[in-house]
């Protein structure tokens, strides 16, 4: 392993154990985290057919309390968050008023009057101060930055169910457990403070986040491991979390997600509601919408050679790596890798719209490579059916 400068970074309740359990450890959005165990195959692979844990405890949490904070966070959130039912989650985003991404994020309606923002680390200090911003003065809004004493654990993959169920803090609600759907969230009064239970994630696979005090996470973790030996439970560090998610075409804040680029570009159009409503950016997406999305982000596949020529094994094409098309640059990758499940080299990449019937090429070490258009998710997702049920790749 090579020596890191860790004076500067955070930590997680988890790191000692990261390190004294073989964590390659890595500088990663201003805390010390584990980029992998046994290995990037190995990792993902336990999440695909068996079962994950993450320690995610870097990510940003903010408890936000108050009877207005319902049509408030309206007002800020790309999503409709007007009528979100207690228990339930909603992904969106928030925009600068010039539409650039700050950040996307699960919203949680905990209760009436008590929701929790949950944002990526790298933004974290961005979101805290925008919506302290956005808040001041405003009547029946109070927020609380909640991610020093928040840790997050999540359990991804096939057998993610039949873990939790093992587990003694949740053996009162295994019931509920069961029935718990996509996108929704259980509150667990306990004596410390409150565990959050959702069953949301990263993967595609079906899978759950736990939010739990910061000394109930060593315990907890420590049992999951022991509880899922049998279904061959394995920690898994950022790079099977970035594959795993790469796959279902999961955009990434500094990847697909951009100041830059609005909702509409960068892929996540599905989550922006324009009609009948006001927020933050709202005017400049409509303006672009109107105008035509100059961009977009679309899946690639990326290949060897054209029919004919001398073959070349296929390149990974990593992130800025430039698109041509008639040989003119016509955009640049934002992420891309070889897919695990798929043993083929795959992209995500920001490319201009209108560019016709052109045949693509990327530019790898100086040579360009063919690549063609391909649908997104590269994956078919099983984050809301059976989890042992038969994937293949989506239809294009």
């Amino acid at each position: 392993m090579n020596p890191i400068d860790t004076e500067e970074l955070s930590r997680t309740p988890l790191t000692e154990w990261h390190r004294a359990h073989g964590g390659r450890m890595v500088p990663f959005a201003g805390f010390e985290m584990p980029v992998q165990f046994e290995g990037l195959n190995f990792e993902h692979a336990a999440v695909r057919e068996g079962v994950g844990i993450f320690d995610i405890s870097h990510m940003g949490e903010v408890r936000v309390r108050g009877a207005g904070v319902e049509s408030w966070l309206d007002g800020l959130s790309t999503n409709r968050i007007t009528g979100t039912a207690p228990g339930k989650v909603v992904y969106t985003a928030m925009c600068a008023p010039g539409g650039g991404v700050l950040d996307d994020m699960l919203i949680y309606r905990l209760a009436d009057h008590d929701w929790l923002v949950v944002c990526n680390a790298v933004n974290r200090g961005k979101i805290v101060d925008w919506l302290a911003e956005r808040g001041r003065g405003v009547a029946g809004v109070a927020a609380e930055d909640a991610s020093a004493r928040t840790a997050m654990i999540a359990v991804q993959g096939p057998e993610s169910l039949v873990l939790m169920s093992r587990l003694a803090a949740l053996a009162d609600v295994r019931e509920r457990l069961t029935e718990l759907d996509f996108y929704a969230a259980l509150v667990l009064p306990r004596p410390e403070d409150d565990w959050i239970v959702s069953r949301t994630g990263y993967t595609g696979e079906r899978g759950y986040e736990l939010y739990i005090p910061w000394r109930a996470a060593l315990p907890l973790w420590e049992e999951l491991l022991a509880e899922g030996d049998d279904l061959g439970v394995a920690p898994v560090g950022l790079a099977a979390r970035d594959t795993l998610r790469f796959e279902m075409g999961y955009s990434l804040y500094g990847h697909e997600l951009s100041g830059d680029w609005t909702p509409l570009e960068a892929g996540i159009g599905w989550a922006v509601r324009l009609r009948n409503r006001e927020f933050v950016g709202a005017e400049a997406l409509r303006a672009q919408k109107r105008a035509g999305v100059p961009r977009r982000i679309a899946g690639l596949e990326v290949h060897g050679a054209p029919a004919g020529v001398r073959s070349r094994p296929a390149p990974i094409a990593r992130q800025e790596t430039p698109v041509f098309a008639a040989g003119k640059q016509v955009g640049f990758v934002t992420s891309g890798t070889k897919s695990p499940s798929l043993n083929r080299s795959l992209a995500l990449a920001m490319l201009e719209t209108g560019r016709g019937e052109a045949e693509l090429e990327v530019e790898v070490r100086g040579k360009r490579y063919p690549a063609t258009v391909t649908s997104v998710p590269f994956l078919a997702p099983r984050v809301k059916g059976d989890p042992r049920a038969a994937r293949g790749q989506p239809t294009p």
